[in-house]
């Protein structure tokens, strides 16, 4: 069992697979703090991992906190770092949004991975669902992009961070057509980490990076639910209207948790 501090707060509990908070998950987490959270509001956080974006979305003042991740590691240190905190957070495990089924909430929030590989999220296990989404990055990018409006309450917003690597005009325009008013919140260059230096050479050759480059930006992408079509919701939650150390990571200016729903 490994603790990791974060933000100089008590250690975040670790186990063995499950990824530590870090630069996107810091910048995630100040992006949230930015936009506020309304007395009474409901949250969800999409991949936990450890729970620190769940911990800050607490802090923030939601009334209900829900957290999901498919990993088993993961649901167990999101439950026991809320614990110690003494938050109110439901943590559920899960592939996305299945449970929550039916469910709405004020504000959306999801680090999920996004560096481009061979390797698809269901077809690697421990640390490497932190990263691992695909020839283009994109393997849970498209479907938070898909599926998030659906879950969000009238007015709802959702805060996703990923590399601009993978394509955050994609992520703009998947927004739009989902019915959001998507914009970037929040950026941030980070020098690659293990993982991308160990992969820079392939990246080179996809035409993903510039020849010799070795650093990547973060952007967090905030998008509103417009117009007043109702999603359905089932009354459970008020409309009340979701980190670790900045510096390069594992994933490469990588990730908060082995959380990542395949």
């Amino acid at each position: 069992m490994v603790f990791s501090r974060y933000r100089g707060d008590v250690p975040m509990l670790r186990p063995p697979g499950v990824y530590r908070p870090q630069a996107d998950t810091a910048l995630l987490a100040g992006a949230l703090r930015r936009a506020g959270v309304a007395a009474g509001a409901r949250v969800l956080d999409v991949g936990t991992g450890t729970g620190a974006m769940a911990v800050a979305a607490a802090r923030c003042g939601a009334r209900e906190v829900v957290a999901v991740d498919v990993a088993a590691g993961a649901v167990l240190a999101a439950r026991v770092n809320a614990r110690l905190r003494n938050l109110p957070v439901r943590v559920l495990r899960g592939d996305l949004f299945e449970p929550v089924a039916g469910e709405r909430f004020d504000v959306i929030v999801a680090n999920p991975p996004y560096v481009i590989g061979d390797a698809f999220p269901e077809e690697v296990r421990g640390r490497a669902r932190a990263w691992e989404a695909g020839p283009c990055g994109r393997a849970l990018l498209d479907r938070i992009c898909a599926q998030a409006p659906a879950h969000l309450a009238p007015g709802g917003t959702l805060l996703v961070v990923q590399s601009a690597l993978s394509g955050v005009a994609a992520t703009l325009v998947a927004l739009r057509d989902a019915g959001t008013r998507p914009v970037v919140a929040a950026r941030r260059d980070e020098p690659f980490g293990p993982v991308m230096r160990r992969r820079a050479a392939s990246l080179e050759a996809r035409g993903a990076v510039r020849c010799g480059q070795r650093h990547e930006e973060l952007v967090v992408v905030r998008a509103d639910l417009t117009g007043t079509r109702d999603h359905g919701h089932n009354g459970r939650g008020g409309y009340g209207g979701r980190g670790g150390p900045a510096g390069g990571g594992e994933r490469g200016g990588r990730r908060d948790g082995a959380r990542r729903a395949a």
